[in-house]
């Protein structure tokens, strides 16, 4: 199983906030950033922080995707 986080950086260029910008507001390390953008898992509550500056929901800035189209 793995997730994308594709979504969130479309969601970044619509909003047209750069990724420094969303750290700074949601409040969430440099590594977590790194995370994300290696399509790693990071725990909800930074998911919440995220949805809560970009006023969006989970389905918005993420996607599951199963094994076998990994």
């Amino acid at each position: 199983m793995a997730v994308s986080y594709k979504r969130l950086w479309i969601k970044l260029a619509e909003k047209e906030m750069s990724r420094a910008e969303l750290r700074k507001k949601a409040e969430i390390a440099p590594n977590t950033m790194t995370k994300l953008a290696k399509n790693e898992y990071v725990a909800m509550p930074i998911l919440d922080k995220i949805c809560k500056v970009l006023e969006t929901d989970y389905g918005d800035i993420m996607e599951y995707i199963p094994e076998s189209n990994c």
